[in-house]
């Protein structure tokens, strides 16, 4: 079975259809500019002959910086801007990230390879799993207002924008309200404030009068949901206009 899914940036001729390598564990994939040394060709004058090298480790994978000079940043398009850096010569360092973003800086431009690690390693019941049940990190229930709202906060994120503005209360009362039609600024923001308690984030600049706020609540909220999935992407279902027709709860 293969490891991981390879999708290299596309180039003018096949942008409609791009290719994808298929690896399975042990197997390697080298890229850059050349056309006879790597196994897949990134045609850009700012991309080093042999680049890089992706290798297939099981349920992840690693990565070779083969440039002599430029930093790869490896970027998590799920995790709130949730990224690593490989530096120049570094040879085999893992990669985390279930879907993941290679960003190649190249003379003005960032082209991107795509890297998807779908197979997943897990520890079965029988044999696994001692030990006397504990409370859980994040008591949160997903059938609560709080959680839309909090939804609503992560929604540009998890859509594949890891770097999107997070809502204003003014568009995450629009967004709710096709199955909360008595939501409003003041309960939008009651809710983010209950959140802040619940999910016990420390206070935050946002609290202090005497300078700008530059990481409000909604941030901390955000990134600590991305960071632990407590909201995941199949979560924005509570967010769905209902079907019958029906209001809100």
């Amino acid at each position: 079975m293969y490891s991981i899914i390879v999708v290299p940036p596309p180039t003018t001729e096949d942008e409609r259809k791009r290719n994808q390598f298929r690896l399975a564990p042990g197997e390697r994939l080298t890229f850059g500019r050349s056309a006879d040394d790597v196994d897949v060709t990134i045609p850009h004058d700012g991309v080093s002959r042999r680049a890089g090298e992706i290798t297939a480790q099981g349920a992840f994978w690693i990565l070779s910086n083969l440039s002599r000079v430029q930093t790869y940043v490896v970027e998590n398009p799920e995790g709130a801007g949730e990224h690593i850096k490989v530096g120049p010569g570094r040879l085999d360092a893992p990669v985390p990230f279930e879907f993941s973003r290679i960003v190649l800086p190249a003379a003005g431009d960032l082209l991107a390879v795509e890297v998807w690690a779908p197979r997943h390693d897990y520890l079965h019941s029988d044999g696994g799993f001692d030990g006397a049940t504990t409370a859980p990190a994040f008591a949160v229930d997903r059938t609560k207002r709080y959680f839309a709202v909090l939804a609503a906060l992560c929604e540009p994120r998890l859509r594949g924008e890891p770097h999107a503005a997070l809502p204003t209360v003014d568009q995450v009362v629009d967004r709710l309200r096709p199955n909360w039609p008595a939501a409003s600024r003041t309960s939008v923001q009651w809710n983010i404030d209950y959140l802040a308690v619940k999910l016990r984030l420390k206070p935050g600049p946002d609290e202090a009068d005497t300078c700008p706020r530059l990481n409000g609540k909604k941030e901390s909220l955000v990134s600590l949901a991305l960071r632990f999935d407590l909201v995941r992407e199949d979560d924005l279902a509570v967010l769905a206009a209902p079907s019958s027709g029906r209001p809100g709860r």
